[in-house]
């Protein structure tokens, strides 16, 4: 595969974010708009010098909305990514090639929503009318059979992975007591100074069997914006520049939204394995080049192939991996230093992407030392996405 063209050559110039909260008191543009805001702060860049806007299909805010309310004079790039949780990370990806061939000079990237105190995806589908889409048609596939929620159709691929590698709840709660813990030192994070145990996890009630509550994670109000430009004009402002060393969006073969149950095993995420050969083959770096990794943890089961998919560890080692706190700081590779969406806040993985930028700025209130290079990934179990960023 050739090299894509916007790696090494691009940056993240700011972050920006609201507080996380389970009722924020107001619209969801209002925190779109506030995140932007301080994304733009952090970088040192006016509203009129941004030309492009990227963000989710889920997303409420329409990007006219945005630029007008914003200030932003014209618009020459303006982009969606589908898919929910998969989608982080390819907002970045189009925000670096609209940079790298001209088309914007400053994009921001982001995502806000209620999503506790408004609409929340955790109820599941049982209340959805009957539709005629493709997408609303490929639920009869799963929900007569009691499968309506994302805890649901997660513990479908959980159970499997036990079954066939030996894995263990209490492997999946290491996960959790390993988020809980850098959370705990994170001012920002709804779990602040709430650290659990193995045994907190174990005694959590189920949500659906393998699932406990603490593998599950939150539902969050708030927002978060990135300000993607070239790593020349970076270079210039308030921050030092985060490198976009690598991108990519992943599908594979026999793809489902949150339920690809028919492929010949379902206890791997190939899309996600898409996106690591991308990674890897246009950084020209590996997994041993990585000091700390943002895992996507909307479940915990799910951070388990990951580490396998991007070479961290073999096919169904990832709990011998996990043991002995090595995804915890000072281990092997720790993970969601903010203590993720398990324990800071759940923002669709844009958060993620911010703790990313702050490991590699040295500014992580969980810093990770010599963190040069900083792998995200974007959702699981749906088309997806992932960034490696480095150090200037």
């Amino acid at each position: 595969m050739t090299a894509h063209a916007y790696a090494g050559r691009t940056a993240i110039a700011g972050i920006g974010a609201t507080e996380f909260s389970k009722r924020s008191g107001r619209s969801e543009l209002r925190l779109a708009l506030e995140a932007c805001v301080a994304a733009l702060d952090d970088a040192g860049v006016a509203p009129e010098q941004v030309s492009g806007l990227s963000t989710f299909t889920m997303d409420t805010n329409p990007e006219s909305d945005v630029m007008r309310s914003l200030g932003i004079k014209e618009l020459t790039h303006f982009s969606r990514v589908h898919f929910g949780g998969g989608a982080p990370c390819g907002t970045v990806q189009l925000a670096a090639m609209a940079v790298h061939e001209g088309v914007a000079d400053y994009v921001l990237c982001y995502r806000a929503f209620n999503e506790r105190s408004g609409h929340r995806f955790g109820t599941g589908v049982q209340d959805r009318v009957p539709g005629h889409t493709a997408e609303e048609v490929a639920y009869a596939w799963t929900s007569p059979f009691g499968l309506l929620t994302p805890a649901s159709w997660i513990a479908m691929f959980a159970t499997r992975m036990m079954h066939e590698f030996g894995v263990t709840s209490e492997d999946f709660g290491r996960v959790a007591v390993a988020d809980r813990r850098h959370a705990a030192t994170n001012p920002r994070a709804w779990f602040y100074e709430q650290p659990i145990t193995l045994e907190d996890h174990q005694n959590s009630r189920w949500i659906v069997e393998p699932l406990h509550l603490l593998d599950c994670c939150q539902e969050t109000d708030g927002g978060q914006a990135i300000l993607v430009t070239s790593l020349e004009r970076a270079r210039d402002l308030r921050r030092p520049p985060v490198v976009i060393e690598g991108a990519a969006q992943g599908m594979a073969e026999d793809q489902q939204m949150m339920r690809s149950f028919f492929r010949d095993e379902i206890t791997g995420l190939p899309e996600m394995g898409v996106c690591a050969r991308q990674i890897w083959e246009t950084s020209g770096l590996g997994p041993d080049d990585v000091q700390t990794a943002v895992v996507y943890d909307h479940f915990t089961p799910f951070v388990l192939p990951q580490l396998e998919e991007f070479g961290f560890c073999a096919r169904g080692e990832a709990k011998d991996f996990i043991a002995d706190g090595n995804i915890e700081l000072g281990g092997r590779l720790p993970v969601n230093t903010h203590g993720g969406q398990l324990g800071e806040g759940y923002l669709h993985g844009m958060n993620g992407i911010a703790e990313g930028v702050r490991q590699v700025r040295g500014t992580s209130v969980n810093q990770v030392d010599g963190a040069e290079h900083v792998l995200v990934t974007g959702g699981t179990g749906v088309p997806t996405s992932a960034l490696l960023l480095g150090a200037a």
